[in-house]
C-alpha cells in the first residue's frame, strides 16, 4: 500500500556552497539550511486506492502518445505523397511531443508507485529545462504550421518557392533553437534563486511556480512575475500570430466561389486548428487561470490536462481529422498486413 507521507519528508537539508547567491548571506545568517534535493508530493495526498488507477490511465495515455506520434512519423516517411512542408512540420511537432512527454511522464509514473519521491537539485533543473524547451518548441512549431497554411491558401502559386526545403528547415531549426533558448533562460532564472527551508514541491514535477514558492530572498517576487510574464508573452504571442494567419486564411476562403471549394480548402486546416485550440485552451487553464482558492490536489490534477492529456489527443486529432494522413495510414496498414490484396 502506498503511503501518503514519507518519513523522508522531515530529513535535514544539506548545505550546498554553489547555491549561495548575493541574497543568500542574510538567509544563511538566519540559521536556515540550503536545499540539496526536493520532495515531490504529486498524487500522494490522494486516496491510495486511486493511485493504481491513475498509473494505468497515465501509462496508457503515455504509450498511445508515443505510438501515435511514431506512427505519424513512419507514415510520412514511407509515403512519398506526404513529403510536403506541412507534414515535415507535423513530424517535427511529433518529435517535440515525444520528447516533452519523456521529460515528464516517466517520472510521474514512477512516483505514483513509489514512496520515495525525492529528486536531486540537478535532476530537477534538468527536468524543468527539457519540459520548457520542448513545450516552447511545440508552441513555435504550431505557429509555423499556421504560417504554412496561410502561405498555401493565400499564395498558392508561389508556395513552393516560399516554402522550399531550405526555408522549412530554417523554420524548424529556429523553432527548436527558440525553444532551447527560452527553456534555458527560464531554468537559469529560477535556479539562480536560493532555496531554503521547505523542500516539498506541491506538484508532480519540477514546476516553475511550485519551485518559486520554495525560494527565499528579495528577488523571489520579481523573478516569479518575470517567469509568469515570459510564459504568458510566448503563449499570447504565438496564439496572436496563429489567429492572424487564420484571419487571412478565412478571408481568402470566403473569396472562393463554390461551397465545395471552400470546404475542401478549409479541410486542410481543420486538424491544425483543432490541435491549436486544445493546446492553447489547456495551456490557458494552467497559466491564465484566475487566482481563486483551490486545493493543491485539484491544481495537480488540472496540470495533467496539459502535460498528459494534450499530447495524447494530438496524434488522434491529426490522424482522424486529416483525410490525407488518415488514408496514408490505412494504405500503410494494408501493405503491411494484406500485401496480396494491396
Amino acid at each position: 500500500m502506498l503511503n501518503s507521507a514519507s518519513p523522508s519528508w522531515n530529513k535535514p537539508y544539506t548545505f550546498i556552497p554553489f547555491l549561495v547567491s548575493s541574497d543568500a548571506a542574510s538567509v544563511v545568517g538566519q540559521n536556515y539550511s540550503m536545499v540539496s534535493e526536493f520532495i515531490i508530493v504529486g498524487f500522494s495526498n490522494f486516496p491510495p486506492q486511486l493511485l493504481p488507477i491513475f498509473f494505468l490511465l497515465f501509462l496508457l495515455m503515455y504509450l498511445f502518445t508515443l505510438l501515435g506520434n511514431l506512427l505519424i512519423m513512419a507514415t510520412v516517411r514511407s509515403e512519398c505523397s506526404l513529403h510536403t512542408p506541412m507534414y515535415l512540420f507535423l513530424c517535427a511537432l511529433s518529435i517535440s511531443e515525444i520528447l516533452y512527454t519523456l521529460a515528464i511522464t516517466p517520472r510521474l509514473l514512477t512516483d505514483l508507485l513509489s514512496t520515495h519521491r525525492t529528486i536531486t537539485f540537478v535532476a530537477c533543473a534538468s527536468q524543468m529545462f527539457f519540459s520548457f524547451t520542448f513545450g516552447f518548441t511545440h508552441s513555435f512549431l504550431l505557429t509555423v504550421m499556421g504560417y504554412d497554411r496561410y502561405v498555401a491558401i493565400t499564395h498558392p502559386l508561389t508556395y513552393n518557392v516560399l516554402m522550399s526545403t531550405r526555408s522549412c528547415a530554417h523554420l524548424v531549426s529556429w523553432s527548436w533553437a527558440g525553444g532551447s533558448v527560452m527553456g534555458m533562460m527560464v531554468t537559469l532564472i529560477v535556479f539562480h534563486l536560493t532555496f531554503c527551508g521547505s523542500n516539498v514541491i506541491h506538484h508532480f514535477g519540477c514546476h516553475a511556480l511550485s519551485l518559486l514558492n520554495l525560494a527565499c530572498g528579495k528577488e523571489t517576487t520579481s523573478v516569479t512575475l518575470g517567469v509568469i510574464l515570459v510564459c504568458v508573452t510566448v503563449l499570447m504571442g504565438c496564439s496572436f500570430l496563429i489567429v492572424l494567419s487564420y484571419v487571412f486564411i478565412v478571408a481568402a476562403i470566403l473569396k472562393i466561389p463554390s461551397a465545395e471549394g471552400r470546404h475542401k480548402t478549409f479541410s486542410t486546416c481543420v486538424s491544425h486548428l483543432t490541435v491549436v485550440i486544445v493546446h492553447y485552451g489547456f495551456a490557458s487553464i494552467i497559466y491564465l487561470k484566475p487566482i481563486l482558492p483551490h486545493s493543491m490536489d485539484s491544481s495537480t490534477l488540472m496540470a495533467t490536462t496539459y502535460t498528459v492529456f494534450t499530447p495524447f489527443l494530438s496524434p488522434i486529432i491529426f490522424s482522424l481529422r486529416n483525410k490525407e494522413l488518415k488514408n496514408a495510414i490505412k494504405k500503410s496498414f494494408q501493405r503491411k498486413f494484406s500485401p496480396l490484396s494491396s
